[in-house]
């Protein structure tokens, strides 16, 4: 089967051949999927083989059809057209066929194509894992939530554009941050009540929408600037989710020990990763995620797309990632 394999930590040219690989099969719980489309994520760069590691598949986002179940698989059969994010402990989508554990799958939505299926699995699950199981915010209660306020930092990202989304179905108010027009019009059309830029002052801009402070706060970018801006923000008693690694010394204390704030950390490979009792719950997300995209009610991200599938424009899309400029997914398609 085709593959992209990178040979060491870079998007230089160079650092990702295609090649040829075996074709596994699918075993006990795993189904064995035929991928029509990858997106991409800031994950896919972070994971790259260091100098002293065997080269690497990596990718974490694919659509594409069953063509193999294991003996212990139930929840799917040949045929079938799945999404998922898949697991990072295991090779990546950037290949031809990918095993992958049914638990962490479901059928994609029947509105979309593959590609713009792609463009969904990893960031809906970490924007749905981050509101509603790490902040315990309720989305089957919209009426409750209509008078509380959520910052989402990062806005115009993968998963900031799910969670406007997904923040306005349970009835918050959102402020999303971006920082150039065309990503706060994009936050804009998602649903966002207020756009604030988060390369300036985040408490005074804040204040000057009438908000002392939020409820919650969704970080989806960078922590270390902005960290002494939470503790101002957020609000007696609320929570704050944090999806990325910080680079200096963090005070847990200050602000956020007497406004007894709670600080959680979502990572959305955590169930495959340590095989919790609950990882069927990512594939009970990835089927609400589809119902609500066939319903009208959430919108799919991709915003840029390349074909085919290849080392060349795999490249090209983490160098694209890497810049920090992307807005929405970037999403692949076919192979050569």
């Amino acid at each position: 089967m085709k593959g992209i394999q990178f040979i060491r930590n870079s998007s230089e040219e160079g650092s990702a051949t295609d090649i040829e690989l075996p074709r596994p099969k699918a075993t006990g719980r795993d189904i064995l999927v035929q991928i029509e489309a990858i997106a991409m994520n800031p994950v896919d760069y972070k994971v790259r083989p260091a100098e002293s590691e065997p080269p690497k598949v990596v990718g974490f986002d694919a659509a594409g059809a069953v063509v193999e179940t294991g003996e212990d698989v139930t929840l799917f059969q040949k045929g079938d057209l799945v999404y998922y994010a898949g697991d990072v402990t295991r090779s990546g989508t950037n290949a031809e066929f990918q095993l992958v554990d049914e638990r962490l799958v479901a059928k994609r939505p029947t509105s979309l194509d593959a590609a713009s299926s792609a463009s969904l699995p990893l960031t809906s699950l970490t924007a749905w894992e981050a509101l509603f199981d790490q902040l315990g915010i309720n989305p089957e209660t919209p009426n409750d939530n209509k008078n509380k306020r959520i910052l989402i930092i990062g806005g115009a990202g993968g998963v900031g554009s799910i969670a406007i989304q997904l923040a306005k179905l349970a009835g918050l108010i959102v402020v999303a941050t971006a920082s150039r027009k065309d990503s706060s019009d994009w936050c804009q059309n998602l649903g966002a009540d207020h756009i604030i830029n988060h390369h300036e002052d985040l408490p005074l801009q804040l204040k000057l929408l009438g908000f002392e402070t939020v409820d919650y706060i969704a970080n989806f970018n960078e922590i270390d600037g902005v960290w002494e801006a939470m503790a101002e923000m957020i609000a007696p008693q609320g929570g704050i989710v944090l999806i990325t690694g910080h680079q200096t010394q963090l005070d847990f204390g200050g602000a956020f020990k007497l406004k007894s704030a709670k600080i959680c950390w979502e990572f959305m490979f955590t169930r495959s990763m340590f095989q919790t009792d609950d990882m069927i719950a990512q594939h009970h997300i990835l089927e609400t995620v589809a119902q609500l995209v066939d319903r009208g009610k959430l919108i799919a991200t991709a915003n840029s797309s390349m074909n085919p599938i290849n080392a060349k424009n795999i490249l090209e899309g983490h160098r694209r990632l890497e810049s920090g400029t992307t807005i929405g997914k970037l999403v692949l398609s076919g192979w050569e």
